[in-house]
């Protein structure tokens, strides 16, 4: 019978970032318009595309054998799952997302404290409920289906919505209370299927490249060549980076560097190169960056 990994991939926010991730770490994952079933050159990973929320819950189950999801969602769903690897990207981004308490510019809640008594609305319900009990707050948290950021004040005293940049809620003429959870994504797996050692394997597999693709989204690599009167300068300019790798070239008295650094370093740097006597300064992109 041949072996096959359950896998499944966030539908919605995450999903155009999670399917290019996979990509970049080298699967080719094609989605039909309506298809809820990727499609992946992989014959071992049998896929579904099933919204972040619900995706710990099947996991836990043991419906699926793997799955994407925020922290935040493990959390509201209280999944019993192994996190295998903490993912450092969502919607926008690699940052990390904030779930924050937001109110109306004008209201006269200026702390958590002052939400006793209030409406709440918001997508994260148990875990915003158990948040304030923890502080010792009884509020009225009601179950958001969508465009919480119209609720107030109206609808609701206060938000706990997801947020990356704060955009929105600016937008919104909502201001930030507090922030009760940062999130990642992260690679679940079903505990069972953990101990399996064939879909262990395939997991960390996976894993591994994925976080290849993840470390090489800030770092480009530099190819040079240098005279081997200018080594030792360009050489104190990438003191602070690992060590090139150096080779001789045929030409009597060049070499030939090769680095891999921080893309947001890459316009400083190019230029004090060219002018140690560094020459023929390649930059391009990476696709893995494996540790």
């Amino acid at each position: 019978m041949k072996k096959v990994l359950k896998l499944g991939l966030p539908k919605g926010s995450l999903q155009e970032s999670t399917l290019k991730l996979f990509k970049k770490a080298g699967y080719n994952v094609s989605v039909g318009a309506r298809s809820y079933y990727p499609d992946f050159d992989d014959t071992e990973i049998q896929a579904m595309l099933i919204r972040a929320q619900e995706m710990a819950k099947y996991v836990d189950d043991g419906v699926l054998d793997a799955g994407l999801t925020g922290k935040d969602w493990i959390l509201e769903q209280g999944a019993d799952v192994h996190e295998v690897a903490e993912l450092h990207y969502a919607k926008g981004g690699l940052r990390p997302v904030k779930w924050v308490i937001a109110v109306p510019n004008d209201s006269k809640i200026k702390s958590v404290k002052d939400l006793k008594g209030k409406r709440i609305s918001t997508e994260l319900v148990c875990y915003t409920t158990q948040y304030l009990k923890a502080k010792g707050i009884k509020a009225d948290v009601d179950f958001s289906w969508g465009a919480t950021e119209v609720k107030p004040p109206y609808l609701a005293d206060a938000i706990v919505e997801l947020t990356e940049t704060g955009s929105s809620l600016r937008a919104n003429n909502l201001r930030i209370v507090e922030t009760i959870l940062e999130s990642s994504t992260r690679f679940i797996a079903n505990k069972k299927a953990w101990k399996d050692t064939w879909k262990r394997q395939k997991m960390e597999n996976i894993v591994l490249l994925l976080k290849g693709a993840l470390a090489a989204e800030e770092k480009v690599g530099l190819k040079m060549n240098v005279p081997e009167g200018s080594l030792r300068r360009v050489m104190s300019l990438l003191s602070s980076l690992h060590s090139p790798t150096i080779s001789q070239l045929s030409d009597s008295g060049w070499f030939a560097l090769e680095v891999v650094i921080n893309e947001k370093t890459v316009r400083d740097i190019i230029p004090r190169l060219k002018s140690v006597g560094a020459e023929g300064i390649i930059e391009y992109p990476l696709n893995k960056v494996i540790p």
